[in-house]
């Protein structure tokens, strides 16, 4: 059996160790009838690479909620493999919206896996303000960061406008914060993706980093996200879940279905995935102290993206147009309008 996921020991450490495992023929987390074996792809990729083309190679395959839209017609339903009570405990135990950002027209096409969404990061001893003019003020006096590479420098725009992103007053509020920041950032690692922006801050880099995607096994300080004042703090969700070729995985229904319950299991989630530098679903982990208890409530609040067919592409430019126009100081009023014009044309 064939699976993909990502090229970062989050997104493969633990995959690889329970295959391990199972070759070793010792595996305290039970057996399956057939191990999967694992290819991985760049994060560029599993940000963009259309699922339905990856359903025509691999059985299993891990993936981002916002793409589902265009994968429907790929992918087995989870009904079809596991029963309601069975979806039901699953659901139960995810932190946050991680199971149901993967519900769509009545049916679920994924089991969540990972659980993420942007938060602040800052070198030990920085302490990341609450509110987002606090953040503005610190920047002044702190070697800062943004992340806007890739769809971050939209995913950002749509954390401080908390999911309302197409408002008026809440988009251009966001924006003017974003080049505020901008002008008071590192500039050259302000547009890397989450992985860069963590890798130059702890190779003595930026102090500050005040929204982007969390990584647990990078050993800064954490915390929630900003909020503007009086409000809670705002987030886009990231993570990913465990979706399955509906075209090659008729063939070894009882095989998927072991190894997708042994992945969510409680024992694989709470112990297997903390040791080996994942970041997992389970509600239960999040209990943990450091990471992920400095970070619960940001992910339990995260908004969940749209997943209608085209949105990767929309996100794309979307973001382009937005990291342009702040690197131009481009008005704030027209980023908006042609951001507007985007998404009406779409």
């Amino acid at each position: 059996m064939l699976g993909l996921t990502w090229d970062h020991p989050r997104g493969y450490a633990p995959l690889d160790e329970l295959t391990r495992l199972d070759l070793a023929g010792r595996n305290p987390y039970g057996d399956v009838p057939e191990p999967i074996r694992w290819d991985r792809q760049p994060l560029e990729g599993f940000e963009s690479e259309p699922i339905a083309r990856l359903c025509e190679t691999y059985d299993v395959l891990v993936v981002d909620h916002p793409g589902l839209g265009a994968a429907l017609d790929a992918l087995m339903p989870m009904e079809e493999l596991f029963t309601t009570d069975e979806l039901a405990a699953v659901r139960a135990g995810t932190v946050g919206r991680g199971y149901d950002s993967y519900h769509l027209d009545g049916r679920q096409w994924a089991l969540p896996l990972d659980a993420a969404a942007q938060v602040a990061a800052a070198r030990p001893g920085v302490t990341v303000p609450a509110t987002w003019p606090q953040v503005v003020e610190l920047a002044r006096g702190t070697r800062t960061a943004l992340c806007l590479g890739g769809p971050h420098a939209f995913l950002m725009f749509c954390a401080l406008c908390e999911g309302d992103f197409l408002g008026e007053e809440t988009g251009e509020r966001a924006l003017e914060t974003m080049a505020e920041l901008l002008a008071l950032s590192d500039p050259e690692v302000s547009l890397r993706n989450p992985i860069g922006v963590l890798e130059a801050m702890t190779a003595g880099g930026p102090d500050l980093c005040p929204l982007l995607y969390g990584y647990a096994s990078y050993p800064l300080a954490w915390a929630d996200a900003p909020a503007w004042p009086g409000g809670a703090p705002g987030s886009v969700l990231g993570g990913t879940g465990l979706a399955v070729s509906r075209r090659r995985a008729e063939r070894i229904r009882e095989a998927v279905r072991a190894n997708l319950l042994r992945l969510v299991s409680k024992p694989v989630q709470t112990r297997l995935f903390p040791a080996t530098g994942g970041q997992p679903a389970a509600r239960a982990a999040w209990e943990r102290a450091g990471f992920h208890r400095d970070t619960r409530a940001t992910v339990e609040a995260a908004w969940v993206r749209p997943r209608f067919p085209g949105y990767i592409a929309l996100q794309e430019r979307s973001s382009a147009l937005i990291r342009d126009g702040l690197l131009a100081r481009v008005k704030t009023r027209d980023v908006l309008k042609e951001l507007h014009e985007e998404w009406r044309n779409a």
